[in-house]
């Protein structure tokens, strides 16, 4: 295990891409990680600083609060936060958030919680009360807070309000995730008066995730047309109305801070004046979903690796392992990425499998049992739930051990 601080991401931006060079990327990796045991998942140092230090350039100078959801792995983050243009954390659950107030001092909640245990550990601790903002949307997460510990037996509680930044159109329906129920500027404002004037309770910040288009890429070969244009038009609809929800809300309360965005939509969430901070994480790692966007190309930072096991046909090799499917719909994109040899593909009727994946292919024809190959999954942080400990690699060497949130003995979600 690495010691805490091991890792440094130094602002430098490397004048080359070595990682735009396949045949000489993952045979590297590799053989830096030959005598470790698969599954065997990595960081590459290089591809991590490049990533650190090409977000806060697209966010257009707007800080980073962390979403730690899509790292987990606490160096990593640590890590990040020593470079200029982070400052804060958006974690996903109360539990994690009281684990890293011990650490730091400027943690906000992404979702409401229902945690009774932990806000009962919250509402008892002021340290953490200060460190710990939770997000709110409907009068009964109040009520619950409430009746956990009555406003004259606790703190005050931090609170920002999660407002829906979806796109509602009479033809289209729903475009976006569902998350909150308030959606204009008179809804939002409406229960900010509420959140304010109610004993126990302090308004501080305001959230606002626009999934369609932070999470949604426009350079996928599949139907980027029409994409393009919604997301285009969500936008310009969301810019407009988050200005006068923002209004309405500091009209109310001094808002400490305004965060929106998310890794695919720096460059658009950095050039909007409602905003304090651009949220977003998931682009330290590099997860595969993040491949097919127009505005931006993120490193691979992170893979992992399974061995070859058994031959069933001869364009077939089968790896031991290898089902590490992404939340989110079913569907392909969802898969880990065969991205070494390059050519190789699942199966369709078994994909990627809890034991074993088949994977076919030309290259599957030169694969012998015991060797490696690499993948990327869909996402940057659920690999975490899966592995102890990432091994950062430097060049061609294996450099450390980063115990992931789990390593450490937390599996928070």
């Amino acid at each position: 295990m690495a010691d805490r601080g091991a890792v440094t991401t130094t602002p430098t931006r490397p004048a080359a891409l070595p990682w735009q060079d396949p045949g000489r990327w993952w045979p590297r990796l590799t053989e830096a990680t030959a005598h470790l045991p698969a599954p065997v998942a990595v960081i590459d140092l290089e591809a991590l600083r490049f990533n650190t230090v090409d977000m806060p350039v697209r966010a257009g100078g707007l800080p980073i609060r962390i979403a730690t959801k899509s790292v987990r792995v606490r160096e990593v983050i640590d890590a990040a936060l020593r470079v200029s243009g982070y400052r804060g954390l958006l974690a996903f659950t109360l539990a994690e958030a009281l684990w890293l107030a011990e650490d730091h001092d400027d943690i906000v909640l992404a979702y409401p919680t229902a945690d009774r245990p932990s806000l009962a550990r919250l509402l008892a601790d002021e340290r953490a009360a200060s460190r710990i903002t939770l997000m709110v949307d409907d009068e009964s997460q109040l009520d619950l807070i409430d009746a956990v510990a009555a406003p004259t037996r606790r703190p005050r509680v931090r609170i920002a309000i999660d407002a829906d930044a979806s796109w509602r159109t009479p033809v289209l329906g729903h475009i976006g995730v569902f998350r909150s129920p308030l959606h204009s500027a008179d809804e939002v404002a409406r229960f900010a008066r509420q959140a304010a004037e109610r004993d126990g309770f302090r308004l501080v910040g305001l959230q606002m995730y626009e999934a369609q288009i932070a999470g949604q890429g426009d350079d996928t070969g599949s139907g980027d047309t029409l994409i393009r244009v919604v997301q285009a038009r969500s936008r310009a609809e969301l810019q407009e109305r988050r200005a006068r929800i923002v209004d309405a809300v500091r009209a109310l309360v001094p808002l400490e801070f305004v965060t929106g965005g998310g890794t695919g939509s720096l460059e658009y969430t950095g050039s909007d004046s409602s905003l304090t901070e651009i949220t977003a994480g998931s682009g330290l790692l590099a997860g595969h979903l993040f491949d097919g966007y127009r505005a931006f190309d993120l490193a691979p930072a992170s893979a992992f690796a399974f061995d070859v096991v058994r031959r069933p046909a001869p364009d077939i090799a089968t790896i031991l392992g290898g089902g590490w499917i992404a939340s989110g719909p079913p569907v392909a994109s969802r898969q880990p990425l065969p991205v070494w040899p390059q050519g190789l593909s699942t199966a369709p009727r078994e994909a990627a499998g809890e034991v074993q994946t088949p994977l076919r292919g030309a290259a599957a024809r030169t694969l012998r049992v015991g060797d490696r190959v690499w993948l990327r999954h869909a996402k940057s942080g659920e690999p975490a739930e899966r592995i102890l400990s990432y091994h950062l690699v430097d060049g061609d060497q294996v450099v450390a051990e980063l115990p992931t949130y789990r390593g450490e003995g937390k599996a928070f979600l």
